[in-house]
């Protein structure tokens, strides 16, 4: 989902006002992001659009997805300096917001990985109105799946649809009307049901809110060719459990309602910018020391 300037300009006019006093000031400065705690990065390049709108000078030094250490430099930006304080607050949530969405996205990949190679962790559409492209995006950083983007990519047929409808009559119902490259998904609350789906024609069967054995009969009931998918209150401490049990998706509302925010701190001027280095240097330095002594020590043993 693309990011447009248009949302871009929303953002900043829903911070900046009518009368922005506090950041009127004079000349030109420079700025960094600047990691506070480890993680995975997203959405910086975003945020250097944020400061790009505003017409300054931004490079981002992370990539989505990669890895980052407490005391890195995610991004620089230079320019005016009322034009750097504006954007900042904005550059900074939305970096802080995404890198949160995909490091808990990774944590949550990484602990399926322990049970399954082969699981896949997807969202949900439970994201935050106006930023579900940010937070989608996000979710693929940290290496996880965006599952449907909105209500057109796929249809899925809930209890609601199956209380108004009956099962059988929805899914027939949605098969005429969906177009033959869009897939039928149908939520169960019991193992049972799933095969039932399967037979009245759902490409997936979404088992919702049941313990992983339950999950585990269920999809072992399923025919050849129907993907089965488990939701439904899954958490990083359980995923792993559920990853276990033989099922082909996970999604989880969590990575995006639950993710909580990676910190960044945003600094301006140049003797900032020698003071970070100096403290990254410093940190560096430490770490090399330590890992020589601890070498060392192997050595010698």
């Amino acid at each position: 989902m693309i990011i447009t300037s248009g949302q871009i300009e929303r953002w900043l006019r829903e911070d900046i006002g009518h009368d922005d006093v506090t950041n009127d000031l004079p000349g030109d400065t420079t700025g960094r992001l600047v990691a506070k705690e480890s993680g995975t990065a997203a959405g910086v390049d975003t945020a250097a659009r944020v400061f790009e709108y505003l017409d300054c000078d931004t490079v981002a030094h992370v990539s989505p997805g990669d890895p980052i250490e407490a005391g890195d430099i995610v991004l620089q930006t230079e320019g005016a300096a009322t034009s750097l304080l504006r954007a900042e607050r904005v550059g900074v949530n939305i970096a802080g917001h995404a890198s949160g969405v995909a490091t808990h996205t990774r944590k949550a990949v990484d602990r399926a990985r322990t049970a399954s190679e082969d699981v896949r962790i997807a969202g949900t559409r439970k994201t935050t109105p106006g930023l579900r492209g940010l937070e989608k995006q996000a979710i693929v950083a940290g290496g996880g799946d965006t599952h449907r983007l909105d209500l057109s990519h796929m249809v899925l047929i809930k209890e609601n649809h199956i209380a108004e409808m009956g099962m059988e009559t929805a899914i027939e119902r949605f098969r005429d009307r969906a177009s033959f490259a869009t897939k039928i998904e149908v939520e169960v609350e019991t193992p049972e049901a799933g095969p039932r789906a399967a037979e009245a024609g759902a490409d997936i069967v979404l088992f919702d809110n049941l313990a992983p054995a339950e999950i585990q009969r269920g999809v072992e009931s399923l025919p050849s060719g129907v993907l089965s998918e488990a939701s439904g209150g899954i958490t990083i401490d359980d995923v792993a459990a559920y990853a276990d049990s033989g099922v082909d998706v996970i999604s989880m509302g969590s990575l995006t309602h639950s993710a909580v925010s990676l910190d960044y701190s945003f600094r301006t001027g140049w003797a900032t910018l020698f003071a970070t280095l100096a403290a990254v240097w410093t940190q560096h330095t430490l770490e090399t020391a330590s890992a020589r002594a601890s070498e060392n020590s192997i050595l010698s043993a």
